[in-house]
């Protein structure tokens, strides 16, 4: 008894002084949100309200100070972010996290972002605001690095913090870019399935490309492999950074709102991560005022607004990626054919350095299209030499500098124009909204033409100098609307309308989404902001109910289980919404998994996980269901020639089976709300265990889907569960009849510092389409109980 005593009293004094260690751990650790600090380079006093979700209000008499203290606190809160993301670019993961992040690095280090950063900064005109403004911000941050809190992470993996430059600054940008391309995804696979099976497997496959569209107005048989892809793939699931997808949004003018004044609503659709992408802050100086979402290591917001004006962004989804076979000398490897004959590659050597081991060093064969990816790709499995030709390190890049602040800094939709019209990639969907009553959208890239019939969407001859860009679009080209007669502007990654008489090639979404938008908004005449938040939470696809319908045509009914009746009846009268409680998504989803893989696995082998999951098999899909005549029906591994009636009635009869193993012969159990889950993973929590526990957000139950307003993109697999990886990236409203009481939510919440009470504190809110007001009232604001005041040292 004295023993059990004796070890009851050993733990509860262990667990005080864990609790206690944690307290003064958190407490030491933790951002600090109030009292006063001194910081070098300040000219005045600047104070910093924080509001009831932990959003800095910074209040300075000059916009230099206000970006020095923005650079101050955004770290505070976001560094760990912040040092992920400047090393992802510049291929130095695998310093903080060993071997396992060799390829990532690879990767990056090999696509030429920081040699794009490094010409971009040469031009940097040094007297400008743009650049003042950026030092500062710069500045902040770096104190913060000398005086601050270290994260927790830092600690946990044994990394040094280092001061930040601007080539780190344009790194996130580069990263951003490549992130928003899909071609190094699609494009080798379509080569493969053309190279392969030839014209008729091919055009079934692109003809959605052109058609069922919402355009926005302006032997033994070969397997593909897709070994690009799946590398690329295998790269991507270990990116401790989100990767951004897609994104909604609309703006009304004063005609089509209730109160006569311009609503922007926007959605941006990125890799769901903790910290979430995001870091919002109001900055308010005699001259200047923005409340703005900025991404880790930017001083000016991507979305943002204040009283005049309001922007947001999605992404554009044109091709901005062209590969290229190049072809070597055979006398000498270091040197390829050009149609002026054989010139030398330029030769780029790089060093990784590994935690734990010896440094890895590589070279990089770099042609006149860009780096050789068989180069930088070591498991690429292709002995052809294929260049990627990339428009973000092809151009000069005026990402930074110019885009982003001129849009912040925006005096009328002329002025802001002008800096959209300086994007050149990634390709963007500029969206704009004022208190004047201006609505437009920008689709803002550098496009541009080859000669007519090439397909660039396989791989093109790099030797020959036929498959060359031949001329650039200028902006005012490309498609746009600013005040259109019908009172509102779109985007849902889409297809865009047509450039100098032809579609502009791209790895749009299929309708769904944009087509939901048009039918909503075209349903009644007038809205208010009220509808503008259910409608971005909004839950129906636009065409599932019709899928589903075209898909079924040919199953055989009466034979038939009693379970696979219901089932039947269930989906076939499926209005497409995604709700907790909904059978039929849970049905549909499955059926669209057997469905594709009936469909292609038989031609695509290895390649088919890749495949199932590309915008080409998303647009393919309505067109597809529909056929009753296609290549693709017939099962290549099989003696027999399969029918459209064969391969659909094995399709649902292999989902019912499924369904009743996964979840049970009750039909009426197979609740979408028992398959799908969302988990916002730190790149620390990724390892499992406790850390999972301490760092990551959720796991949660949703509602939304694939290609619904609120878009939970999970990839579809044979498990028939259905883990959310990406979505909105926070909901914006801002409706300029009331822009004091404008709304926005984030994924999980403002700060990515653990000990933080605004680490996860959105994040209900979000999985339950709640929002939080961002405030303008300065009154209201500086009634926070929080106020953190900056001196000058």
């Amino acid at each position: 008894m004295k023993l059990l005593k004796k070890l009851l009293f050993f733990l509860f004094i262990v667990a005080i002084l864990l609790t206690v260690s944690y307290w003064i751990i958190s407490k030491s650790l933790s951002p600090n949100y109030d009292g006063e600090i001194e910081i070098s380079g300040l000219k005045d006093k600047v104070t910093v309200f924080y509001d009831d979700n932990g959003v800095p209000h910074i209040n300075a008499e000059n916009n230099e100070d206000a970006l020095r203290a923005f650079g101050y606190v955004h770290a505070q809160d976001r560094l760990w972010q912040m040092e992920l993301i400047r090393r992802l670019a510049a291929g130095r993961l695998a310093e903080i996290f060993g071997k396992d992040l060799v390829r990532v690095d690879k990767l990056f280090s090999g696509l030429g972002i920081e040699e794009a950063a490094a010409k971009s900064i040469e031009g940097i005109d040094k007297s400008s605001e743009a650049y003042k403004l950026t030092m500062a911000y710069l500045d902040g941050i770096n104190q913060f690095i000398e005086e601050g809190a270290t994260p927790l992470e830092f600690y946990l993996v044994g990394v040094e913090k280092e001061k930040y430059t601007i080539k780190d600054i344009y790194n996130v940008f580069g990263y951003m870019a490549f992130s928003f391309a899909a071609a190094h995804k699609t494009d080798p696979i379509l080569n493969e399935i053309k190279e392969k099976y030839g014209s008729k497997h091919m055009q079934e496959l692109v003809s959605s490309f052109s058609e069922n569209l919402t355009v926005n107005k302006t032997q033994k048989n070969p397997e593909i492999k897709a070994t690009m892809a799946q590398a690329l793939n295998l790269i991507y699931d270990k990116l401790p950074v989100s990767p951004f997808i897609g994104s909604n949004s609309w703006v009304l003018g004063p005609e089509k709102t209730d109160n006569g004044k311009v609503i922007l609503a926007n959605d941006p659709h990125i890799g769901f991560s903790q910290p979430s992408v995001w870091y919002q802050s109001h900055i308010k100086t005699p001259t200047y005022e923005i409340y703005g979402f900025n991404l880790a290591l930017t001083p000016f917001p991507l979305l943002g607004h204040n009283r005049e004006y309001a922007y947001g962004l999605t992404m554009l989804a044109n091709d901005d990626i062209d590969f290229y076979v190049e072809q070597n000398n055979p006398e000498n490897p270091l040197e390829y054919k050009t149609e002026k004959g054989f010139v030398k590659y330029e030769i780029v050597d790089k060093t990784i350095k590994i935690k734990g081991e010896q440094d890895t060093t590589y070279q990089i064969k770099v042609s006149r299209h860009g780096p050789i990816m068989n180069d930088i790709i070591e498991h690429l499995n292709d002995e052809r030499p294929i260049a990627m030709q990339w428009i973000y390190t092809k151009l000069p890049n005026q990402l930074l500098l110019d885009v982003s602040y001129d849009m912040s800094h925006a005096n009328s939709m002329d002025s802001f124009k002008k800096g959209a019209a300086k994007v050149h990639a990634p390709g963007l969907n500029i969206m704009y909204g004022d208190a004047k009553g201006n609505v437009g959208w920008f689709s803002s890239a550098k496009l541009y033409q080859v000669r007519d019939s090439l397909f660039r969407q396989a791989y093109l001859d790099g030797a020959s100098g036929k498959d060359e860009i031949i001329d650039y679009v200028d902006f005012e080209e490309n498609p746009q609307a600013t005040n259109p007669d019908w009172n509102y502007v779109y985007s849902a990654n889409h297809q865009i309308d047509t450039v100098r008489g032809k579609l502009y090639p791209g790895y749009y979404q299929p309708q769904d989404r944009s087509k939901r938008i048009v039918d909503i908004l075209e349903s009644k005449k007038k809205f208010n902001k009220e509808e503008m938040k259910d409608m971005i939470f909004d839950i129906t696809s636009s065409t599932a109910s019709t899928i589903i319908k075209d898909m079924l045509v040919g199953v055989d009914v009466n034979s038939l289980s009693p379970s696979g009746k219901k089932a039947y009846e269930i989906v076939s009268n499926w209005d497409g919404s995604y709700t907790k409680n909904s059978v039929a998504a849970t049905i549909y989803n499955r059926l669209l998994f057997e469905f594709y893989k009936a469909t292609y696995q038989d031609e695509m082998g290895s390649g088919f996980d890749i495949f199932l999951n590309t915008q080409t098999a998303k647009r393919v899909l309505a067109e597809q269901v529909k056929r009753q005549e296609s290549v693709w029906w017939n099962n290549v591994n099989t003696e027999a020639v399969e029918k459209r009636v064969d391969v659909v009635n094995g399709v649902f009869n292999n989902a019912i089976s499924f369904l009743e193993k996964q979840l049970g012969e009750n039909v009426d159990d197979w609740r979408w709300d028992r398959v799908l889950s969302v988990e916002h993973e730190h790149a620390i929590g990724k390892a499992g265990g406790i850390l999972r526990k301490l760092f990551n957000v959720g796991p949660f139950t949703t509602v939304g889907g694939n290609e619904v307003l609120n878009n939970q993109i999970f990839h579809l697999d044979s498990t028939g569960y259905y883990k959310v990886k990406s979505g909105p990236s926070t909901r914006r409203i801002i409706d300029f009849s009331d822009i004091e009481n404008s709304v926005a939510v984030i994924p999980t919440g403002q700060s990515g510092n653990v000990f933080s009470p605004y680490y996860k504190n959105q994040a209900l809110k979000y999985v339950n389409g709640e929002f939080v007001k961002m405030k303008l009232n300065q009154e209201e604001i500086e009634k926070s109980e929080q106020k953190l005041v900056l001196q000058p040292k």
